[in-house]
């Protein structure tokens, strides 16, 4: 068989970094563009490949946050595609927010497995989309943002109707499907691309967050034993006006992934089994209306059956929403 000397090198690439036990799993090597072909890597594909192989082998230091002044200078050409883009399993477009609809912005892990939580609650969720945020490059790339330059966290966008699901549901699978204590990664998964995060739009989600952190940490601990601090990083939306916005959509390929035909089930993503206090116990409200505005909305005989479960198992449930009547 004829083999090329990109080939050759490719895999003596390949077999050198998978030989360095060192080195954690890099989800590049089990994260393929979807295609039709089944040959084989393509040019592309291969280019990625050994462009994260010597990262593994020596590059940027992904465990310290880029600054403003060094990240990628990106560009004002917003993602292609996505203008237009329907959500794969809901059906609706993914850059559209209803009238009385909501937006929630997180970062909880490899972004596949977060975004499919999300979308397959009972009710309320409009959409959800997969994107980097809280980042310094406009307009990056999966490439750019998996160098650790950009700045940004693999997140998810939710766009929802709190008449329907509360933003407290929102946040409390938010904190049940990762380990909120994980630093600069989650599972195999690391570097500032993939750590914890979530970012409000108003003052109402800023004190949720907070106050539900805090009860969550106390949980953690009482659960385990040990000292948990939880490292997610909470900041406002408009903090990233300056670099041209929090949010910025994937390329449509990631858009729903875990529910294309094709589709790897990759997570890592380390839910701890740990369920977040009472909503009366931790709500920072005083003020009824408030405290009523957003209550819950699942009851408990959701989170008994469906709460995420140790091992990432989101990635083997069904696509489509979970059913009211099942619970």
């Amino acid at each position: 068989m004829k083999t090329s000397a990109p080939d050759v090198i490719f895999c003596l690439m390949f077999a050198v970094a998978a030989s360095l036990s060192s080195f954690t799993c890099c989800r590049a090597f089990v994260r393929p563009v979807l295609a039709s072909s089944s040959s084989g890597p393509t040019t592309s594909t291969k280019r990625n490949m050994i462009a994260n192989i010597l990262d593994l082998l020596g590059g940027p230091d992904k465990s310290e946050m880029v600054s403003p002044d060094e990240a990628l200078p990106g560009r004002s050409q917003k993602m292609a595609n996505i203008e237009g883009l329907r959500h794969y399993v809901l059906g609706n477009k993914l850059e559209e927010v209803p009238p009385n609809h909501e937006v929630a912005v997180f970062a909880n892990g490899c972004f596949w497995g977060s975004e499919k939580g999300i979308w397959r609650l009972p009710k309320g969720i409009h959409s959800t989309a997969v994107g980097y945020c809280a980042g310094f490059t406009p307009n990056p790339t999966y490439e750019e943002a998996c160098s650790g330059l950009t700045g940004h966290t693999e997140g998810v966008r939710v766009v929802y109707d709190p008449s329907q699901v509360s933003f407290v549901d929102i946040l409390r699978w938010f904190w049940e499907a990762h380990d909120p204590t994980s630093g600069m990664g989650q599972g195999n998964d690391r570097g500032t691309q993939y750590r914890s995060g979530f970012y409000y739009y108003n003052d109402e989600q800023k004190a949720l967050i907070e106050a539900s952190k805090a009860a969550y940490e106390k949980r953690l601990e009482e659960a385990t034993g040990t000292k948990r601090k939880i490292t997610t990083e909470v900041a406002a939306a408009s903090d990233y006006d300056k670099y041209g916005g929090l949010w910025y959509f994937a390329e449509p390929y990631h858009q729903q992934y875990l529910a294309k035909p094709g589709a790897r089930p990759y997570c890592s993503a380390q839910p701890q089994g740990v369920a977040v206090p009472d909503y009366d116990e931790w709500c920072p409200f005083e003020d009824e209306a408030l405290k009523e505005k957003h209550r819950p909305t699942l009851p408990a005989s959701f989170w008994s059956k469906y709460a995420p479960k140790r091992g990432c198992s989101v990635v083997t449930e069904p696509n489509e929403p979970i059913s009211e009547s099942s619970y």
